[in-house]
């Protein structure tokens, strides 16, 4: 993946069959909390729900996983991804972010009950966030990508992953691998994806407050999300 610039815009074309743009999330549940209160008692609650969910897919996974942009941005995207999915290598690869703030939350579709390499990747990069190296090694497992359960995950892969992005301690990320220290945190990713009703990896959300979030499901082209952020702008 290129490196997300702090300014700027998405700014490169994402080269992927197909425009699908979901006008609202939440599995349906967002357009209700919006226009199923018949009564004030009713909205009042919907409106609280919404803003709590909100705030947890605005909020990092990780203090030390904070959000990549601008902090003066209005409007966050938030990808809930897979590390093996061929979808998320390709954005990850062809689209750059910056004025806008990015996060990334686990979304684990692709787990073999074997060996569980998706889940395994993502607890990995939360141990190198444990030493400031988060989105560098977010980065470079999706530079390392070779396929969906073709064996590239693995504990000696991710830790020679830590080696080529410097983390500074390889005994402290090791001993986090294979503690599952993040495992719960990984969980709780894959829960509020499943919450919101999303259905598949890569699947993007875009809030602003006091908007109505916007999702986007697919490494889409660069004017899908063109076309998302110009509708949250506009007063």
């Amino acid at each position: 993946m290129k490196k997300k610039s702090r300014s700027g815009k998405i700014n490169k074309k994402a080269v992927i069959l197909g425009i699908v743009l979901a006008v609202v999330i939440i599995g349906g549940s967002a357009t209700a909390f919006l226009s199923m209160g018949q009564n004030n008692s009713n909205r009042s609650t919907q409106t609280s729900q919404l803003d709590e969910i909100v705030k947890k897919l605005t909020q990092p996974v990780l203090s030390n996983a904070s959000a990549l942009g601008s902090d003066a941005g209005q409007i966050t995207l938030i990808e809930f991804g897979d590390y093996q999915c061929q979808e998320c290598t390709k954005f990850h690869k062809d689209v750059n972010t910056g004025a806008i703030k990015f996060l990334f939350k686990d979304f684990v579709i692709n787990d073999r009950p074997s060996d569980k390499a998706s889940t395994l990747a993502a607890r990995a990069s939360y141990c190198a966030a444990d030493q400031g190296k988060y989105w560098q090694y977010h980065d470079e497992l999706y530079s390392n990508s070779q396929g969906e359960n073709t064996g590239w995950i693995s504990n000696e892969s991710l830790k020679q992953f830590a080696r080529n992005v410097k983390v500074p301690d390889l005994t402290k990320f090791s001993e986090c691998l294979d503690s599952q220290k993040y495992n719960d945190v990984v969980m709780e990713n894959v829960q509020l994806a499943q919450a919101i009703g999303l259905k598949s990896a890569p699947t993007f959300i875009l809030v602003r407050e006091g908007k109505e979030p916007l999702g986007i499901v697919g490494a889409q082209p660069f004017n899908v999300f063109q076309g998302a952020i110009s509708q949250l702008e506009k007063s």
